[in-house]
Parts: structure tokens; C-alpha cells; sequence
């Protein structure tokens, strides 16, 4: 079958003569009957295999329902939103991407249904890159949730993007407000090794050259004045070498600045596993509940093995 211009264009205002009505009965407040309405209409569309339309339709909806402060019809209209994209099969653009990041932005942010929408919305984004979600979603994510000030979600989701930059403006933010001045370099230090234990060499190039360059507390370096900052610029030296030698004495060298925080070393046997050729420990020295987000942030073997995300609403946070 040959779908003409004209179909098209005759689909299109068929939709947009549904949404008028749809949208009248959501002004004179008639939820409950125009939700009803949606959902009849989008098993109606999903029959009849119109996945566009039954997308369009869905998104729209949610959209106006949030205008109308009504939360619960419209987080159930964007979980339909997904379901049109996971049975279609759709694959994953930019455009839809954003689409989802605005849907999750108009979400209650403490409501269970932001959490199961998320969630799915990364499963689904999963059949583009990054096995953890499509990079650019977490991106979206994180943008988001740092203009919430929910900044430590936030780093999560920059974490699994590509978005260096970004995340060392939203960690300039993070510690000027939340933090102390003691901590500007610690702050800094846990992302760079975070992203190197994610295998994401030129993020954590990105986020450590851009969040000493425009934090207000750090002196211009290299060299600086925290020692943790010339360890962590050593370090991503020693990376791009590959040697060793040179790992192993920077690592003796900086003990005092490492035992800051005792996840550090940890962290850096994992880096050295990466980029160094160093074995994996027999034993890990970690367990129970910091076993698992390790596990969650780093991989619990060298190659991917299937095992699922974290849950949105336990994000790293290990400082």
C-alpha cells in the first residue's frame, strides 16, 4: 500500500479534529470522560496499526492534561506514549527523545509514576547506544533534574551521558551551594573517576579541565593548590600512557589525598583494571549495599552481562 501525501495530510486533520473535541471537554473540566476518551481512541488507533497518530494523539494529551494540573491522567497518558514506541518498535531519534525528557519534566517530581516512567523510557531508549539508556535521554534527564536542584539524580544521568561540560557547570552549582569549601576539589575528583570506571575517558577530561577553569574557589592550574586536583590531572596523563609504573607511584604518592575519602581507591582499582592491564582482586574488600551501587556504576565484570539498569530512585551517591 501506498501511503499518498494527501492520506497524510487527510490522517493528520482527522487527528486534529479528535484532539479539538478532546480538548474542549478538558477545558469545561470534564477529566475523568475526556482521559476515558483518550484511551478508547488510543486502542482504537493501535488496532488499527496508526502508531503515529496514536503517539501524537497520546503526547498532546498528556501535555494538556499537565496544563491542567491533572497529574495522574497525564502520567498515564505518557506511559501510552511509550507503549505506542515499545510495540511499534520505534526506533530511537532525537525528537522523540526530547519528547519523553518534556513529559518527565511536567511529572511531579516525588510521584511513583516519574519513577516507572523513567525507568521504561531508558529501557526503551536502549535499542539506540549505551546499555543503561540512550546517552542523549540521560543527558535530557539530567538537565532537567539540576534545574529542580535535584542535583545529585542529576549527576547520576550525566554520569551515563556524554555531556562533560554539563556536568561540570551542574557540579559548579552543586558545590558552591551545597557544599563546603573545603570539598570544591572533592567534588570534581569523584566524577572524573566515576566517569573512568564508566570507560568514558574524554567526559572525564572535559568535566575536570571545565570545572577548574570556571569554579570561583579554584586558583587557574595546573599546577594547583588542592593536591587531590594535581593527583586527578596526573592521573588522566597517566591514562592516555598506559604505563603502569607511572599509575602505581602517583597513586603511593597521593595516599594522603586519596584516604579523603575511602572510596577512592576503590575506584582507582577499577581504573587500573581498565587502563592499566592491573588483575582483578580475588575478593573485593566492598560489599552489601556499596557493593551494589559499585556494582551498579562500574560493571561487575569486564564485559557487559545483560544484568538491568538501577532503579531511577536510587541514584548514586557515594560521597
Amino acid at each position: 500500500m501506498i501511503i499518498t501525501p494527501t492520506a497524510i495530510h487527510r490522517n493528520r486533520g482527522g487527528v486534529q479534529r479528535v484532539e479539538g473535541k478532546l480538548r474542549a471537554s478538558v477545558e469545561k473540566g470534564d477529566y475523568y470522560e475526556a482521559h476515558q476518551m483518550y484511551r478508547t481512541l488510543f486502542f482504537r488507533y493501535m488496532s488499527q496499526g496508526k502508531h503515529a497518530e496514536a503517539r501524537e494523539l497520546m503526547y498532546n494529551g498528556a501535555l494538556l492534561f499537565f496544563s491542567y494540573n491533572q497529574q495522574n491522567s497525564a502520567a498515564d497518558l505518557s506511559m501510552l506514549v511509550l507503549e505506542v514506541l515499545e510495540k511499534s518498535e520505534t526506533k530511537v531519534e532525537d525528537e522523540i527523545l526530547e519528547c519523553l525528557a518534556k513529559l518527565f519534566s511536567q511529572m511531579d517530581q516525588n510521584s511513583p509514576e516519574r519513577v516507572a516512567f523513567v525507568s521504561r523510557a531508558l529501557k526503551w531508549s536502549t535499542g539506540g547506544s549505551g546499555k543503561l539508556g540512550h546517552p542523549k535521554l540521560h543527558q535530557l534527564l539530567a538537565v532537567t533534574l539540576w534545574k529542580e536542584q535535584n542535583y545529585s539524580e542529576s549527576r547520576y544521568h550525566f554520569l551515563h551521558s556524554s555531556d562533560g561540560e554539563g556536568c561540570a557547570h551542574m557540579l559548579v552549582e552543586y558545590s558552591a551551594s551545597r557544599g563546603f569549601r573545603s570539598e570544591v576539589d572533592m567534588f570534581v575528583a569523584q566524577a572524573v573517576l566515576q566517569f573512568l570506571c564508566l570507560k568514558n575517558k574524554n567526559s572525564a577530561s572535559v568535566v575536570f579541565s571545565t570545572y577548574t577553569e570556571k569554579h570561583p574557589s579554584i586558583e587557574r592550574g595546573p599546577p594547583f593548590v588542592q593536591p587531590l586536583l594535581n593527583f586527578i590531572w596526573f592521573l588522566l596523563l597517566a591514562v592516555d600512557g598506559g604505563k603502569l609504573t607511572v599509575f602505581t607511584v602517583l597513586c603511593e604518592q597521593y595516599q594522603p589525598s586519596l584516604k579523603r575519602d575511602p572510596m577512592y581507591n576503590e575506584y582507582l582499582d577499577r581504573i587500573g583494571q581498565l587502563f592499566f592491564g592491573v588483575p582483578p582482586k580475588q575478593s573485593p574488600s566492598y560489599g552489601g549495599l556499596l557493593g551494589n551501587l559499585l556494582n551498579s556504576l562500574m560493571g561487575s565484570g569486564e564485559e557487559d552481562d545483560g544484568t538491568e539498569e538501577p532503579p531511577e530512585d536510587s541514584p548514586i551517591e557515594l560521597d
